[in-house]
């Protein structure tokens, strides 16, 4: 079991990890406010809506510099057992900030996302075949980049931060071996996503920009390999825990693909996009898709007690689950289009 820095989180981690995570939400939340009232927020990076948006109106890019910052220094503080991870989270934060101010060539900014990844690994490597750690490293650079991908609407990516970051602090911390660093960190972001998402709900006063979901995506990746390395959860609960974002994005890219069209394009395709254009609106979408994190968090932790098959099991299970989802939507989608079709 990892020691951190802090004794006393050792002595009793379920109330150091929810301490941590009190803090980090009251820390993120008072940058972020600070941002707003000083109207630092609007010089630092600002989205400009255009077609492709699901708003109408001009807001700041800021949340990034909330969770990031209060995240790392949790990790560097109450988990130094993760300092690189925390460097590399931070690495991608000012390059991706860089990319929100000034713009960045595609191939920079993913080369950066690749770096992070082959140094967490390369450092870090699990005891499996270099073919299996070469997939794993594929996943994490992934899930990095689709975490940005799914950042277009009130409340989503900061609500699948809350819920996936706090699924991990609950396996962390109920594992047959405790891995307290693992859940005090896992605790602090979930802490610091429930502070943005104070002015990130709908009507949202900011967004988390580059500077924030592509870190975000990195940790998510980051953490739910950490904790597999170190035998806290199985390979498949990570996937399970973001399944949603998981799900929608990667649907969402074949499909482009399958047309030819660039997938890094700005677009209105995913899901949750067609939700809010249906007429759901940002909040009601915000809060089907809590419904639909929370229950694949609470299945994914209730799993980890089940015998192998079991957990595969549950893990066919919520697949299923996520497909019929996918096939309303898509439902819903196509009757909408054939009525918008009739009236032309």
């Amino acid at each position: 079991m990892t020691r951190p820095l802090l004794p006393f989180l050792a002595d009793s981690p379920w109330m150091a990890a929810l301490c941590v995570a009190a803090a980090a939400f009251a820390v993120c939340a008072l940058i972020l406010l600070t941002l707003l009232r000083t109207g630092l927020a609007w010089r630092l990076a600002t989205d400009i809506p255009n077609e492709r948006s699901l708003h109408t109106r001009p807001t700041p890019r800021v949340g990034g510099w909330g969770i990031v910052p209060t995240g790392v220094l949790a990790m560097l503080i109450a988990a130094p057992s993760l300092w690189l991870v925390a460097v590399l989270a931070a690495f991608l934060a000012a390059v991706s900030q860089i990319d929100d101010r000034r713009g960045l060539p595609a191939r920079v900014r993913f080369g950066a996302h690749v770096l992070a990844v082959i140094l967490l690994i390369a450092m870090n490597p699990a005891p499996v075949p270099w073919w299996a750690l070469a997939a794993v490293g594929f996943l994490m650079v992934w899930l990095t980049n689709l975490y940005n991908f799914m950042d277009g609407s009130d409340g989503l990516a900061g609500g699948m931060a809350l819920f996936g970051f706090g699924g991990y602090a609950v396996a962390a911390l109920t594992s047959p071996v405790p891995q307290i660093a693992l859940g005090v960190a896992s605790g602090a972001l979930a802490g610091a996503a429930a502070g943005f998402l104070l002015f990130n709900f709908h009507p949202a006063k900011i967004f988390l920009g580059d500077s924030g979901s592509i870190p975000l995506g990195f940790l998510a990746g980051a953490l739910g390999y950490w904790g597999w390395l170190k035998g806290a959860w199985p390979v498949w609960f990570p996937a399970l825990v973001f399944a949603p974002f998981i799900g929608d994005a990667s649907v969402t890219l074949l499909r482009r693909l399958s047309r030819g069209e660039k997938f890094w394009q700005a677009h209105r395709e995913h899901y949750y996009q067609r939700m809010v254009r249906l007429g759901v609106g940002h909040a009601r979408t915000a809060l089907a898709w809590y419904a639909l994190m929370f229950a694949g968090v609470a299945l994914a932790n209730r799993a980890l007690s089940l015998q192998l098959a079991g957990q595969w099991l549950a893990v066919a299970a919520w697949a299923i689950v996520m497909v019929l989802a996918g096939l309303l939507v898509d439902t819903c989608w196509r009757r909408h289009c054939a009525s918008l079709s009739e009236q032309v």
